[in-house]
């Protein structure tokens, strides 16, 4: 079964460009960790008026990413974006989750 997760974050403002050139270059063994742990889809877009990042993963089975942060590769990811984005005091992103209110695959039609 698939589930949607989405997410906001926050960047510091005037990281913008680092903060995509950092995903350019994301690690590979975190890529791996994603997919192995059944994130099918993970897309990251940004808001450039308010420095805020709306992240949205496909998951298919029981995990995601939030379930991840006692690895040790995440917790490297963590760290090495700390310097560049709201975070907690163990270094994970200020991540808000995001509630679902609309899904045109099941809207009903009104014809």
């Amino acid at each position: 079964m698939l589930k949607k997760l989405a997410f906001r974050m926050k960047l510091i403002p005037g990281f913008e460009e680092e903060y995509e050139r950092r995903h350019q270059e994301i690690w590979p063994e975190l890529v791996d960790l994603l997919k192995d742990t059944g994130i099918v889809d993970y897309h990251i877009f940004l808001d450039r008026e308010t420095s805020n990042l709306f992240a949205f993963q496909i998951i298919e089975g029981d995990a995601n990413s939030q379930d991840l942060g006692n690895t040790e590769i995440v917790q490297r990811w963590w760290k090495y974006m700390a310097d560049i984005m709201e975070t907690n005091p163990d270094n994970s992103p200020v991540s808000i989750p995001l509630l679902p209110v609309f899904n045109l695959n099941e809207a009903q039609s009104h014809e």
